[in-house]
């Protein structure tokens, strides 16, 4: 693994030496390294990138500033050949985004855990986590709200809670998130829901053509199927993969590690070869 500071704005995580070029895309908003695993293990075989999506600072963070920053990425390292996207929860809705604003500069995007793109589904996510939430959990997301006065570590604390109720049965608790940025999950996640809002997403997904896979547990709090029907009116060629016995995070699974990573591999190689 190799980090390199050619991006003035994103810190650039690097895998593997040979192969087609993967990026990976974490997800949160604002919770940067958890996706290690799965871009060393694609590392293996492809070229990979794992970009540590832009903190908050002067300007306000929007959808069209991550799309810019992996434009500027792609410019950076992938310049003779077109990477496949493989993005998780808030990374794979990024990655459509991406794929919608410069479809020709990519050549796969693969959806792992894909977030919502209506109130609907969002609203039966909701609907899942609530009925997982134990009567401890609850207590303990009251203290950490009580005791931890900075909001990035509320947030960090957060999201490994969160990991237990959308998982079914993890080997570990891995998957460390590295940075937790509160500032830019509020300001990205209130940009993509505007962009919902006001119709610009899904809709402009169907200027995407590149092959489009959706890799989601059946475990996992966002309703697949739902999310599917949702982006296959604009997406028409979207294939969905399901996992059996498998959450939010199927590279931490113990029932389908291995299975995840080896359909992912071959499905990303199969692209290649067709291309």
């Amino acid at each position: 693994m190799r980090s390199d500071s050619r991006q003035k704005l994103i810190e650039v995580r690097k895998y593997g030496s040979s192969g087609e070029p993967v990026i990976v895309l974490h997800g949160g908003p604002g919770a940067a390294g958890y996706m290690q695993p799965v871009a060393k293990e694609l590392g293996k075989e492809f070229r990979v990138y794992e970009p540590f999506q832009r903190e908050s600072g002067k300007e306000r963070l929007t959808v069209a500033c991550h799309v810019k920053d992996i434009n500027d990425l792609i410019k950076s390292y992938c310049s003779r050949q077109k990477p496949a996207i493989v993005g998780h929860s808030w990374g794979a809705m990024l990655a459509l985004a991406y794929a919608a604003e410069y479809p020709d500069n990519i050549s796969a995007l693969a959806l792992v855990g894909c977030g919502t793109f209506d109130k609907a589904s969002r609203q039966q996510m909701e609907k899942v986590r609530n009925e997982r939430m134990t009567d401890n959990i609850k207590n303990h997301m009251k203290r950490l709200t009580e005791k931890i006065e900075y909001t990035d570590q509320r947030l960090c604390a957060m999201g490994q809670l969160m990991q237990k109720i959308d998982s079914y049965n993890l080997i570990s608790s891995g998957g460390k998130i590295e940075r937790c940025d509160a500032r830019a999950h509020r300001e990205s996640w209130q940009d993509m829901i505007l962009l919902q809002d006001t119709d610009v997403y899904p809709a402009a997904f169907a200027k995407i053509t590149v092959p489009v896979i959706m890799i989601h547990g059946t475990h996992d709090p966002h309703p697949g199927k739902m999310i599917e029907t949702n982006l296959k009116g604009h997406i028409p060629q979207l294939e969905y993969f399901q996992l059996e016995k498998c959450g939010h995070y199927p590279w931490l699974e113990k029932a389908v590690k291995d299975k995840f990573y080896a359909f992912l591999k071959d499905w990303l190689l199969l692209q290649n070869k067709t291309i």
